[in-house]
């Protein structure tokens, strides 16, 4: 088994004090994390869902897969939040950098997304590309009644049904939701949609390894079961406390930094393909750890692309950063830079190298320049970008998160601040049930 590894050396001089006071807390909070009995114990079933996930479910998201794969030029992966980022982020790391440019192919659609935004332009945007083509939807909602996705399903509902027809359109459609409950569980019994269950004791940024997530990746052509093979194995690699666990180490640490003044935390990448799943792992920790006044701001940077923009601040700026690398160590394919006669872009000595060789030194270069200028950094290093190790890696985060927010001393599975924006949403817009809260709001605003 190929594994991730985590190199702390260019972090730990930074708090070496704190990590080391820091060791039992670690250890308290995996140990904590693993019995299941810490705030939130009631959302612990990502926890052992790859070991536990049955192969005759994977059989049926493959075998829905390929019907829609067969039946659609465009698939349209309809949620928001974690039903949204978990998918984008592995297609992303997977596919071509290009391959939203090339039009889609028979047996091979692209996936796209909806209802992450109310944006009026997107939508009209959207629906003109899916006009008279063969589309399908997948509806991500517990409940069905959020407002992003809820408008995004509407719309492309109605498109669909106009374009193949209501009753063709219900084979298009599927519904991942709860399992009894809601909007969505009962238009789904009525249209006679195929659905899928979103756990209840799974909340929806540790959700990617569920079918919210399997489905539009196998939809992709993404091998599912390779991806939930690379997160049982971590799974089974950090169940277990102590200095070899790459999970409980990198909690450890990001925690003494915090202590040590270390209020940022950015995500660093030296791979285009690995820009969305920066995404996803900013709602994971932000979500889980941002509560009760604390918690470290998750920002992410593109390198070497934002060396040129927030490269200036990362070096001089305020010092309450640190920086996490995830590196790559072997790309898919091998590019070389050619020689030149005239050389007057005076890059010659680079000829006959890698690509990839002088990203690699960048990533160093600026390792030693970060580190210089007081930035600490913790290294992730992954051998590829497949469906293998991106399994480990998002497993990797999602346990290091739990055990990183009971450090923290916070319950790192709800997130009662996310309601706030709804409330005085739903009031602006006079919903009905909150002609209470309208009428306080319009007061509050016409002072």
């Amino acid at each position: 088994m190929k594994t991730l590894n985590l190199d702390l050396t260019h972090a730990v001089y930074f708090a070496e004090k704190q990590y080391k006071d820091l060791g039992a807390s670690a250890t308290e909070a995996l140990t904590t994390l693993v019995k299941g009995n810490g705030a939130g114990n009631d959302f612990l079933g990502w926890v052992k869902l790859p070991e536990e996930t049955p192969t005759d479910l994977l059989d049926r998201i493959n075998k829905t897969a390929a019907r829609l794969r067969d039946n659609c030029d465009y698939v349209v992966c309809v949620g928001i939040g974690g039903s949204y980022l978990g998918a984008k982020a592995v297609i992303s790391a997977l596919q071509g950098c290009f391959d939203d440019y090339y039009a889609p192919v028979a047996g091979s659609p692209k996936v796209l997304f909806a209802g992450q935004n109310i944006g009026e332009e997107y939508m009209h945007d959207l629906q003109n590309l899916l006009k008279d083509k063969r589309f399908g939807i997948i509806v991500i909602s517990k409940s069905g009644t959020t407002t992003e996705p809820a408008i995004a399903f509407r719309m492309l509902k109605e498109q669909l049904e106009a374009q193949a027809g209501k009753d063709a359109a219900k084979d298009l459609i599927v519904a991942i939701t709860d399992a009894a409950k809601g909007a969505l569980r009962t238009l789904a019994i009525q249209e006679g949609y195929e659905t899928y269950v979103i756990p209840d004791n799974v909340g929806g940024r540790f959700s990617v390894l569920t079918p919210v997530g399997l489905l539009p990746i196998a939809v992709a052509g993404h091998d599912i079961t390779k991806l939930v093979a690379g997160a049982a194995d971590m799974a089974r690699t950090v169940a277990h406390p102590g200095e070899d666990n790459p999970a409980e180490e990198y909690a450890r640490m990001r925690n003494a930094l915090y202590q040590s003044g270390k209020k940022i935390e950015i995500l660093v990448n030296f791979n285009p393909k690995l820009h969305y799943f920066s995404e996803w792992w900013k709602q994971l920790y932000g979500e889980s750890e941002g509560k009760e006044g604390k918690g470290i701001f998750p920002a992410s940077v593109d390198l070497t692309t934002d060396l040129h923009s927030m490269g200036q601040w990362i070096q001089e700026g305020e010092r309450t950063i640190f920086e996490t690398v995830i590196s790559v160590k072997e790309p898919a394919v091998e590019k070389r830079i050619p020689s030149d006669e005239q050389n007057l872009d005076g890059i010659n000595y680079l000829a006959g190298k890698r690509v990839d060789e002088v990203n690699k030194m960048a990533e160093l270069g600026t390792l030693v320049a970060h580190t210089d200028g007081a930035v600490p950094n913790i290294r992730i290093e992954v051998h590829a970008l497949d469906e293998y190790t991106l399994g480990q890696l998002i497993y990797f985060f999602e346990f290091a998160c739990g055990v990183s927010g009971y450090m923290l001393g916070v319950n790192p599975f709800n997130q009662p601040g996310v309601e706030a924006y709804k409330k005085n949403m739903f009031a602006l817009l006079e919903k009905p049930g909150y002609e209470k809260e309208t009428e306080a709001i319009k007061a509050r605003l016409a002072k």
